[in-house]
C-alpha cells in the first residue's frame, strides 16, 4: 500500500457483498448481514453496476479496486482495465481544490475507527477534471477495520447547469427590477422636492407611472415565489369548482376594456363541460399568461376553445386551446418554450411566464402542449382533470 492507506492485518480473497471480483463481474446488492436472504442470482437483489447512473468504485480491505463500473470509466476517463486490481489511490488519484492528495488526507483505512464515510465534495483528477465524490466505509462492526470502501462519482455538469440557471435568474431579476425601481425612485424624489412646481395633471401622470411600476415589481416578486414553490414541489392549490368558460370570458372582457378590439377574440365552447375542481387564482394566472402572449406576440384573431377533454380510461377533464394567426413558434424552439427565460420575441418579459404556467398545470395533474394552430400561429393547449374531492366521487 502507498501513503495514507495502511493495510489491515486481516485479508480476504474476493468481495462477496455489493462488489465485483477481480475480473469485474458479479455484484450483490444486499448487505449479507445476519438474517439476510437472497443470492446474487436473485433478480430482486442482484444489480449490475453498469446499470447504475452514477460512477461506482469499490475497493477491498486491502485498498485494491475490485469494481469500476462503466459510469465511473466515463466520468473519470480512466479505462476499467486500467483501474481494476490497482491500489485505489493510483486508480483514482484524487486531489482537493488546494492540490492535496485526498486519499492521504482522509486515510480511510488507517483513520478513526468511528468514521463511516465522506460526504459529497468537489474533487479533481489529473488534468483538472472535476468530479463529485462521496465515500462509505463498510465495517463488519462499528469500530472494526474497513472491509470495503464504496466510492460514488458524479459529473459536475448537472450542478453547473443548476448554478448557471440560478445565476441567470438573479441577473434577470436584477435587470427587471432596476427599471421600475429607478422610475419609482426618480418620480417620488422629484415630487417630494418640487411638489409645488407641478400641475395636478403632471402629478397625476407621475403617480400613475409610479403605480404601474409598483405593480410590475409586485408581479415579478410573485413570479419568483411561484418558481420557488414549483421547483420545491410546494405549490399549494385551493381547489373549488371552476367554470373555465366563464373564466375565459372574464379575461377577454378585461383585455377589451384595456383597448383590445372585441372582434379580435373568438370563443368556442362545447357543452356539456365536466365540473372541474381547481384553484381559481392559479387558473386565472394560466389563462392570463396565455391570452397575453397571444395578444402581444401573435397576430390576427385569437381563438379560444373550451371543450371536454378526450377521456383516458375513466378520467374526465376540460381542454382549453388558445391559438393566434401570427408567425408562430419556430420548430427548433418548440422544445424550449416551457423552460426558464425562453422568450418568443424581444418585446419584453422575463421569460418566466410559460415555465410557471406549465408548473401550475402539472400541479393540477394536467398537461400542456404547444404546436402550430390552424391559422399558422402558436397554439397552446392545456387539459385540467376534473380533480373532484374523494367525498364527491
Amino acid at each position: 500500500m502507498s501513503v495514507g492507506m495502511s493495510r489491515p492485518r486481516e485479508t480476504r480473497a474476493a468481495v462477496t457483498r455489493a462488489g465485483r471480483g477481480p475480473d469485474g463481474t458479479g455484484v450483490q446488492a444486499h448487505d449479507g448481514g445476519p438474517g439476510a436472504e437472497g443470492t446474487a442470482a436473485d433478480p430482486v437483489t442482484a444489480v449490475d453496476p453498469d446499470d447504475l447512473p452514477d460512477g461506482l468504485v469499490i475497493a477491498d480491505e486491502q485498498g485494491t479496486v475490485v469494481c469500476f463500473n462503466s459510469a465511473a470509466a466515463r466520468i473519470t476517463a480512466v479505462p476499467r482495465t486500467a483501474a481494476l486490481g490497482r491500489p485505489l489511490e493510483l486508480a483514482l488519484p484524487l486531489e482537493d481544490l488546494k492540490g492535496r492528495r485526498w486519499w492521504t488526507l482522509t486515510d480511510p483505512y488507517g483513520g478513526l475507527a468511528t468514521r463511516i464515510g465522506q460526504p459529497e465534495r468537489n474533487l479533481l483528477l489529473p488534468g483538472g477534471r472535476e468530479v463529485l465524490v462521496s465515500a462509505r466505509y463498510v465495517r463488519e462492526h462499528p469500530t472494526g477495520p474497513v472491509r470495503r470502501l464504496v466510492v460514488t462519482l458524479r459529473g459536475t455538469e448537472a450542478r453547473r447547469r443548476t448554478e448557471r440557471s440560478h445565476a441567470e435568474l438573479i441577473a434577470t431579476v436584477a435587470h427587471e427590477l432596476r427599471s421600475p425601481l429607478t422610475s419609482v425612485k426618480g418620480f417620488t424624489a422629484t415630487l417630494l422636492a418640487k411638489w409645488e412646481r407641478f400641475t395636478d395633471d403632471q402629478k397625476r401622470l407621475m403617480l400613475e407611472t409610479v403605480d404601474a411600476d409598483a405593480d410590475r415589481v409586485t408581479r415579478l416578486i410573485a413570479e419568483l415565489l411561484d418558481i420557488s414553490r414549483i421547483d420545491s414541489g410546494r405549490l399549494e392549490l385551493r381547489r373549488q369548482p371552476v367554470d373555465l368558460s366563464a373564466a375565459v370570458e372574464r379575461h377577454i372582457q378585461a383585455l377589451t376594456a384595456n383597448g383590445q378590439a372585441p372582434d379580435r377574440f373568438l370563443v368556442r365552447t362545447r357543452q356539456p363541460l365536466p365540473a372541474v375542481w381547481a384553484d381559481p387564482d392559479k387558473v386565472d394566472q394560466v389563462l392570463g399568461n396565455l391570452l397575453e402572449n397571444a395578444v402581444r406576440h401573435g397576430e390576427g384573431t385569437v381563438t379560444i376553445e373550451v371543450a371536454p377533454a378526450p377521456s383516458k380510461s375513466d378520467e374526465k377533464g376540460t381542454a382549453v386551446t388558445v391559438s393566434d394567426e401570427g408567425p408562430g413558434i419556430p420548430e427548433e424552439s418548440m422544445g424550449r418554450v416551457f423552460t426558464r427565460f425562453w422568450r418568443g420575441s424581444k418585446r419584453g418579459g422575463t421569460g418566466l411566464g410559460l415555465y410557471i404556467v406549465k408548473g401550475i398545470v402539472e400541479a393540477h395533474g394536467g398537461t400542456i402542449t404547444v404546436g402550430r394552430g390552424p391559422g399558422g400561429g402558436a397554439e397552446f393547449r392545456f387539459i385540467l382533470p376534473v380533480g373532484a374531492p374523494a367525498y364527491l366521487a
